[in-house]
């Protein structure tokens, strides 16, 4: 069995199994605090494009729930598990579209990353996962382990670029799964309109991949 199958079992298998870990990541938030409800009235902020805010913009959105808070403490750490693989194609990628859509992710989650900051920040919430009991990268959508993201560094090539586009559709799908998540349960204006610019903009980008996927 090559390097590319196992990771397709491996990524196949965590499509499946992290299902629930939005619903458990609520339950432990809600012992945070819900600020939001003390928060009724005040302006949601900018309607711009979610990757054009700033921290400082995303800051003065101030309804929010327990959806919220679970929606910007996973998703920042899954944005920055993309921009980390989109980084590694610089020198590893063979493939021009492979190269042209990496830094389509690096320049569309970065600003997001910094986004999400600003709301837990306002929110008076943690701004990392890491300090939240019970939650981690691993039971997360379409995250990968260390193992995988060893494997792609250490490919080049066609093999980089099927191993990339194969791994950011699982990455990606996972990120739709936990958007969908947010415009059901969330409150905050501003959160549910990045979770519809997330659901859009990375199914085309799956689109896209699966094609270049096929093609190689």
């Amino acid at each position: 069995m090559t390097a590319f199958t196992r990771t397709l079992h491996r990524t196949s298998a965590r499509r499946i199994a992290a299902v629930s870990v939005v619903a458990a990541g609520a339950l432990l938030l809600s012992a945070c605090g819900d600020d939001g409800d003390d928060m009724a009235g005040m302006d949601h902020g900018s309607s711009s494009s979610s990757a054009a805010a700033t921290p400082e913009a995303a800051a003065t959105s101030g309804d929010f729930n327990d959806a919220d808070a679970t929606f910007a403490h996973m998703m920042i750490p899954h944005h920055q598990q993309a921009v980390e693989m989109a980084g590694l194609a610089d020198g590893r990628a063979s493939d021009s579209q492979i190269k042209d859509l990496a830094g389509k992710i690096e320049q569309a989650q970065d600003p997001e990353i910094k986004t999400m900051k600003g709301w837990l920040t306002s929110w008076k919430q943690p701004t990392a996962m890491e300090s939240m009991p019970g939650m981690d990268h691993g039971s997360m959508n379409g995250m990968m382990s260390d193992e995988d993201m060893d494997e792609l560094k250490g490919m080049n090539g066609a093999e980089f670029d099927k191993m990339f586009a194969q791994m950011m559709i699982d990455h990606h799908n996972g990120a739709i799964a936990m958007a969908k998540d947010e415009q059901k349960n969330g409150k905050n204006a501003d959160a549910k309109k990045m979770a519809g610019d997330i659901v859009t903009g990375q199914s085309a980008e799956v689109k896209q991949l699966q094609s270049i996927l096929d093609r190689l």
